[in-house]
C-alpha cells in the first residue's frame, strides 16, 4: 500500500483540475486507491431515494451536494499556522498562570 503525503486535517491546495487554486482541509484519505477527500473541492450532485431503513427511521430523499475523492497528485500540502499558533497560546499561558 503507497503511503500518502497528506494525511486528515492538512490543508492543501488543488494544483489541477476545474477546482485548480481552491484550499481546503482534507476530510478523508484513501491510501490504496490513493485519493483524498478535500472540503468544498469536487462537489457532486448525488440523488439519494427515501429509505425507512436505519437506527432511527425514514431517511429524507432527495439530491445531496457532497465532495468527491480527487487523485492526491493534483493537491499540494500547505504549511498549516494553526498548530504552531495554538502552541505559541499556551505556553505564553503557562508563563502568566492564566487558565483557559
Amino acid at each position: 500500500m503507497p503511503k500518502l503525503k497528506v494525511k486528515k486535517g492538512d490543508l492543501v491546495q488543488v494544483i489541477a483540475g476545474k477546482d485548480k487554486g481552491a484550499k481546503g482541509r482534507v476530510i478523508a484519505a484513501y491510501p490504496r486507491e490513493e485519493r483524498v477527500v478535500v472540503e468544498g473541492v469536487n462537489l457532486i450532485k448525488k440523488h439519494t431515494k427515501e429509505t425507512h431503513q436505519g437506527p432511527r427511521g425514514a431517511k429524507q430523499g432527495g439530491v445531496q451536494t457532497m465532495e468527491a475523492p480527487i487523485h492526491v497528485s493534483n493537491v499540494k500540502k500547505l504549511k498549516d499556522d494553526k498548530p504552531a499558533e495554538k502552541k505559541a497560546d499556551e505556553k505564553k499561558a503557562e508563563e502568566t498562570g492564566e487558565d483557559s
